[in-house]
């Protein structure tokens, strides 16, 4: 539900309630301003003509100081209100598109790109709650004080109020036919904010690549016609919104050429009505104030199409994900027989092909039961990351993947996250602490994981220990330790199918060793897939899959070994290696 505009308005409704009703104090208490003016402006004629005496006056001054407080005191409470709606519907818009966005598959926001998916996440949520914010805000400043205004315009003299109330409604049309421009030159501008934003990404994350192989110049013209591109879109979409309320308000205020023609012969007493000087200063007042409300009612229907263009790029992402609930989750699994439950990972006839058609492996088979390690290794590019990534779900794969006899593809994505580890041969890590990076917010003692990896002496000798910032995406540590402290941090967060994509490739044979002993140790309750092209391990996996030309050979090491000349190779190549190091 959270992809229609109207549920922000009923879950923040009590806010809404107390802005209806400091709003309605605020703009019905604006029509004592225009009386009180014409009062004061009738009395100082009367003081100047011997009827009245000041302190007439001074009561009046008095009482107009009162109501000018509590008017301006509901305003205070009412614009209060409406910027916290505000906030807290950009914080649930942002909560429910950040939601859907860390369910989504790399590949699908690498295809979105990622500057258009910052653009989304902050301009487009931020011009939303401003629209909604505006919206609010002039259902009070401009409807209901239009109508309160017209109504003392209509009481005083209802020929010239309807006269001179001609040309308010034509604001309003100029602006709802500037819908168009408006939505067509916003969208561009939202698009090119995006792209300038992947430019910057590109060229801050590949700057030392492009400098290496001569492409800065190259790469910085490139980025100056994004940046002059999104310039002058961002000139085409604010310029209309700059300049036509100006416009807006001129033609409300047309009907002031009226109000000085008919109004000045009520004074003389020669009109439609019978006026005093007061109800003349009144009068016009009351129309200044309406024109001025009425010329920010067609801003705001600018305001209104600009958020339209947001909503509708970020509407795709509002949809909330149903989902069972961590108690129905756990109900479910308790119902099920123990023999089901121990039933872990089952593969059969799976294939799988890129969208381009480009077709990577073929009818793979095989099963594993928590505790039980396999190995994956083949030549190089013969697509054993993208066999690894498969169990992601980031596209459909051929024939079936079960985890307890539940089919992968059919689960919701957040139920995969809740069941997949994945570690790729590239780690990724955050400019925080070591600490930070393992446990990511959660209590426990990042110590037993880095020991888990054998990296708890190396962080020891550290500057500040695990409190030592480890730089964006892990600079200041060698291969070798990022490799490490992500393995960490998948051990720390364990899920009950770990996928580790080359994790031991960095590290020398001792280390590989005991990590690995302490990682079947650890993964006792898993499935583990271990991709490696490294095999002196191999032989303490429970099962090795041999991948080569999209066919794959699954045994036992031994039996890989007798049945795959490459692979017996490729290993026996590795041990004498391994020997001549002794």
């Amino acid at each position: 539900m959270y992809d229609r505009i109207s549920t922000y308005f009923k879950t923040e409704w009590k806010i809404l309630v107390l802005i209806t009703v400091s709003g309605l104090i605020y703009n019905l208490g604006l029509l004592t301003g225009p009386w009180f003016e014409g009062k004061m402006t009738g009395c100082l004629i009367d003081i100047l003509g011997g009827s009245k005496v000041f302190s007439d006056m001074a009561v009046l001054v008095l009482a107009y100081m009162v109501s000018i407080t509590v008017v301006q005191s509901s305003r205070y409470l009412k614009r209060f209100y409406v910027r916290r709606f505000a906030n807290n519907v950009n914080r649930s818009m942002k909560q429910v598109l950040f939601g859907s966005l860390i369910r989504k598959s790399r590949t699908e926001l690498q295809e979105e790109g990622v500057g258009n998916v910052m653009t989304k996440a902050i301009l487009d949520v931020d011009d939303c709650a401003e629209g909604m914010r505006k919206f609010t805000t002039e259902i009070f400043d401009t409807g209901v004080a239009l109508m309160a205004y017209a109504g003392m315009l209509l009481f005083y003299d209802c020929k010239l109020a309807l006269l001179s109330m001609i040309f308010p409604p034509i604001s309003y049309f100029v602006a709802e036919k500037m819908k168009v421009v408006i939505q067509k030159t916003g969208a561009a501008y939202k698009k090119q904010s995006g792209a300038l934003s992947d430019a910057t990404l590109d060229r801050a994350s590949n700057a030392i690549t492009y400098r290496v192989f001569g492409r800065e110049q190259e790469r910085k013209e490139a980025y100056e016609e994004n940046l002059s591109a999104y310039e002058r879109a961002a000139v085409r979409a604010n310029i209309w919104n700059s300049s036509m309320p100006p416009v807006y308000k001129v033609v409300s205020m047309t009907g002031v050429l009226f109000i000085l023609y008919f109004g000045g012969k009520n004074v003389l007493g020669v009109g439609w009505r019978a006026w005093d000087i007061a109800a003349f200063t009144t009068f016009i007042s009351c129309f200044t104030k309406l024109s001025t409300k009425s010329s920010s009612a067609a801003k705001l229907f600018n305001a209104v199409h600009k958020a339209q263009v947001s909503w509708k790029r970020i509407k795709p992402l509002m949809k909330v994900e149903m989902k069972r609930g961590i108690m129905e989750d756990s109900e479910h699994e308790n119902q099920k027989v123990s023999g089901m439950s121990q039933s872990g990972l089952m593969v059969s006839h799976m294939g799988f092909s890129y969208p381009d058609g480009r077709r990577i492996f073929d009818d793979i088979s095989f099963s594993a039961k928590p505790g039980q390690i396999i190995g994956i290794t083949g030549p190089v590019a013969c697509g054993k990351s993208t066999l690894g990534k498969v169990f992601l779900c980031e596209y459909p794969y051929d024939g079936s993947i079960t985890w307890n006899r539940e089919e992968l593809q059919e689960e919701t994505a957040a139920k995969r996250a809740e069941l997949i580890g994945y570690l790729g041969h590239d780690p990724e890590l955050f400019n925080d602490t070591v600490e930070q990076n393992i446990l990511l917010g959660d209590q426990k003692d990042a110590r037993t994981y880095l020991k888990a990896v054998c990296f708890d002496e190396e962080v020891e000798a550290m500057e500040q220990g695990t409190e030592t910032f480890v730089g964006s995406g892990g600079v200041r540590l060698s291969g070798g330790q990022a490799q490490r402290l992500a393995l960490a941090r998948t051990l720390c967060h364990k899920k009950k199918l770990l996928i580790l994509d080359d994790p031991f490739s960095a590290l020398d044979k001792k280390t590989e060793e005991q990590i690995f002993a302490n990682l079947k140790e650890m993964a006792k309750d898993c499935v583990v897939l271990l991709i490696s092209h490294r095999l002196y391990l191999f032989p303490q996996m429970d099962q090795v899959i041999w991948l080569n030309e999209g066919q794959a050979v699954i045994g036992s090491h031994q039996e890989v070994r007798d049945q795959v000349e490459e692979y017996r190779r490729l290993y026996d190549g590795q041990k004498g290696e391994n020997q001549n190091e002794k």
